[in-house]
């Protein structure tokens, strides 16, 4: 039994584990007497701990073992929950956390044990009158009989009965100078999971043993065909002492016996020499009923880095609605085969078929897309948990309300948004919200609020991030880019607000007075910028001074497949997002002017700067300059901008590809697509454009 292949299921539901805990200790914060919350703690505690267990993660399991026992006194009411004990918990979470992406990085959990924080919880114990708190993973009483002495009638090793071959396998690993040891082990009654137990035996013993022979089979034991205990025949170089020990290690194991075996004499058996090959190992040569096919342990450098994120759950209604398609889909290509056979059958009919096949692709990617898609929800979850740290850790009294979880994204977008999200709320906490002596003199109340609002906006999802604070001081940030040289003293007297406020995203730029672990170096809303325009989302700000900040990030729903408007430059093809197009304007010559040496066109009210494509590409327009320009507005934020191109295809739904991370350079280009007549046109990005 290789215990990688349940390691991407582990992973997974660890998170969801940790994801529940954190919310549950955060409402058991506010609600210490709430049983349904008690209960729910202990039930996610328990499951997480059984997991680890069966995984054979000791130090996760021990520390969950030992979350588990306080959860257990708070819920028998024998201990009352304090501050101290959250912060304790919460500490407990981000070392199970760290444990987690450590086998998500290295296949293993790490080497730290966590004892502080394992003293903590059983000194919390103690408190509670419960001193016997002894973690898990020591050896029960039984340890120290010694393993050679003990009551014969438990040995129920000596009384396997082996058949010729495998006593000339066992003869002729004792003439080569290996131990032959027996063993029988006890599983604690309450075990929760018998087979996972026994594997995890088996895999003790295997570190420095070869297991000859199991009673009952190694398939009975994987069925739970067995009691309370299981007997094992055993090759090995190492002492008796040592594999008991290791059997003892295993949680749930309530003792474990064991002796030399002892073989009849060497002339009562024919020695049969063992040659082992790629096709036959030993092991092979014992008879089916009492041969142990026991699981061995996964190869470490075989194993690698496991793959995660990589899954999505789907609700089955959904696929049911995916298989129809795919059925319609088959009858549509059926009909196009005979239609393209048949010598009679009309143009019309032939058309109305590409009509029909047309019709269940744009459904089929419809159903596919609402498949891609999860909630937010993942994401958002372990924000309020955050708050409540920055809150002690900048002594400001604040809350957060969130509203819109349940909006779905793509999934490769969720697994994205995560940390330019972080950084908003980080700098609502720090820059935004004033402290609570500040905040009284301005007649605020004294907790301030931030708040995360989520919400579908046609083909967009908009996260709005804003705060009750003191909004962003303008002249502040103006004389800081000027200080820093990011502008002039010319330059910064004809910006806009606006202007000035977007310099807040511009590399290493922070008002912070002084560094803290929090802010101050300039690191984070340069981030966001790359982060959500790398996504094809935009970012904007809006503020007012002494009543707060918000910041909205706009994301495409999908990434996959988008409608585009398809244009020529020069003899070549490119797409452009019917997303970011705003009009399609006709526009002679003579209606560009120039504005500060840049070129614009002044249409209904607005003036707006237009960009040659030719030039920006390096192709030469295929139009004489005294011809009308075809120009596409397109729109990012607020800013209008005309795109000049030479002629206009229609419109298409197009498939994005990637360029790959050798081509990613050039940023106005954000991937490619393969026309219909195989064809390849670059998608150009109208935000970088912009």
């Amino acid at each position: 039994m290789d215990v990688n292949q349940y390691l991407e299921i582990f992973l997974d539901e660890t998170k969801e584990h940790l994801e529940n805990l954190n919310a549950q200790i955060l409402r058991l914060e506010q609600e210490p007497e709430d049983v349904d919350t008690i209960n729910e703690i202990f039930r996610a505690a328990h499951s997480m701990k059984g997991m680890a267990g069966t995984m054979g993660y000791k130090r996760m399991q021990t520390l969950t073992h030992d979350m588990e026992n306080v959860f257990s006194e708070i819920r028998n009411g024998t201990m009352k929950v304090s501050s101290d004990l959250i912060d304790t918990l919460f500490q407990c979470l981000d070392a199970l956390e760290e444990y987690n992406n450590n086998i998500q990085e290295e296949a293993n959990e790490g080497t730290n044990d966590n004892q502080a924080l394992i003293s903590k919880l059983n000194n919390y114990l103690k408190a509670s009158g419960k001193g016997e708190a002894v973690p898990k993973e020591s050896a029960p009483a039984e340890a120290a009989v010694s393993s050679a002495v003990s009551d014969g009638a438990e040995e129920k090793w000596q009384d396997i009965k082996l058949g010729e071959s495998e006593l000339s396998v066992l003869q002729a690993a004792k003439d080569g100078g290996k131990n032959i040891y027996g063993l029988t082990v006890f599983i604690n009654e309450n075990c929760f999971l018998k087979a996972a137990r026994a594997f995890l035996v088996y895999k003790a013993v295997e570190e420095s043993a070869e297991i000859m022979v199991s009673n009952p089979s190694a398939q009975d034991i994987e069925d739970e065909k067995f009691e309370l205990d299981f007997s094992l025949i055993i090759i090995s170089d190492d002492t008796l002492d040592n594999i008991l020990q290791a059997v003892r290690s295993v949680s749930e194991i309530d003792k474990a016996l064991g002796g030399v075996y002892e073989l009849p004499a060497a002339q009562d058996t024919e020695v049969v020499e063992i040659v082992e090959t790629a096709e036959q190992k030993p092991e092979a040569a014992g008879t089916p009923q009492n041969q142990a096919a026991p699981a061995k342990a996964a190869d470490k450098k075989g194993s690698g880095k496991p793959v995660v994120n990589r899954t999505v759950r789907v609700d089955i209604e959904k696929l049911d609605v995916l298989m129809n398609l795919v059925s319609e889909l088959i009858i549509a290509k059926n009909s196009l085969v005979s239609a393209s056979t048949d010598e009679r059958s009309s143009n019309s009919g032939f058309n109305e078929q590409i009509e029909y096949l047309e019709s269940v692709t744009t459904n089929l990617h419809e159903s596919v897309m609402k498949v891609r898609m999860v909630p937010i929800e993942s994401v958002v979850n372990k924000f309020p948990r955050m708050i409540r740290d920055l809150s002690k850790k900048l002594d400001k009294k604040m809350e957060l309300y969130m509203s819109g979880e349940e909006t779905e994204l793509d999934r490769t977008v969720v697994d994205e948004i995560g940390d330019p999200l972080m950084h908003l709320l980080r700098n609502a906490a720090d820059h935004g919200l004033e402290s609570a002596e500040v905040r009284r003199q301005k007649g605020k109340p004294e907790v301030g609020s931030i708040f995360l609002e989520a919400y579908q906006d046609g083909n967009n999802v908009v996260i709005e991030v804003r705060d009750d604070g003191g909004g962003i001081d303008v002249e502040a940030v103006k004389q800081k880019a000027i200080d820093r040289e990011i502008i002039t003293q010319e330059q910064s007297e004809s910006m806009s607000e606006k202007d000035i406020i977007n310099l807040l995203f511009h590399a290493g730029f922070s008002t912070s007075k002084k560094i803290t672990d929090i802010s101050g170096r300039g690191v984070g809303l340069d981030v966001v910028k790359s982060k959500i325009e790398s996504l094809s989302g935009e970012v904007e700000v809006k503020s007012k001074m002494g009543e707060g900040s918000t910041w909205i990030i706009r994301l495409p729903l999908t990434l996959a497949i988008i409608q585009a408007l398809m244009v020529i430059v020069g003899g070549e093809k490119y797409a452009i997002s019917l997303g970011s197009i705003q009009t399609i304007e006709d526009v002679s010559p003579d209606e560009i002017k120039l504005v500060q040496n840049r070129e614009v066109i002044h249409l209904r009210g607005s003036v707006i700067p237009i960009i040659r494509l030719s030039e920006e590409l390096d192709i030469e327009s295929s139009k004489a300059p005294d011809e009308n320009l075809v120009v596409v507005i397109v729109k990012k934020g607020e800013n209008l901008a005309g795109l000049v191109v030479d002629e206009l295809m229609g419109q298409q739904e197009i498939v994005i590809k990637s360029l790959g991370k050798y081509i990613s350079k050039c940023k106005i280009i954000s991937g490619a697509t393969i026309l219909g007549d195989g064809e390849v046109a670059l998608i150009l990005d109208a935000n970088a454009l912009i």
